[in-house]
């Protein structure tokens, strides 16, 4: 099932991350091979605009590689496996003014759960 969506109140100025469920697995380091679920939804109106929860296999990524958008590369770090974290994402360290679909409007602040699957 997919985590409920959250909409933050106030201005959205800077990356914040709340740790929902603690993991006690490997610990999230700058290149390290991550594999993750996540749901992202719009900060603005907690629309979701995509997410691979309903999904059999995770998303996987190189940390800190530049692969993913930099509130993913700062906000993950740190993050054991098991764990579910959630990121309030400014849109300096989203995408900014180029947007990579429709669902998105440009210059838009995101919010992502992320649960740590495994670390390679």
């Amino acid at each position: 099932t997919l985590p409920q969506a959250y909409t933050p109140t106030g201005a959205i100025t800077q990356l914040q991350t709340t740790d929902l469920v603690s993991g006690s697995g490997k610990t999230a380091a700058s290149g390290g091979c991550l594999t993750v679920k996540y749901v992202g939804s719009l900060a603005a109106t907690g629309l979701i605009f995509d997410e691979n929860y309903t999904k059999t296999t995770g998303f996987m990524f190189k940390l800190g590689a530049g692969q993913v958008i930099s509130g993913w590369d700062q906000g993950l770090v740190g993050m054991k496996v098991g764990g579910t974290r959630r990121l309030v994402i400014p849109a300096a360290l989203a995408y900014g003014s180029q947007s990579p679909s429709s669902a998105i409007p440009v210059n838009s602040n995101l919010v992502f759960v992320v649960h740590l699957v495994a670390i390679q």
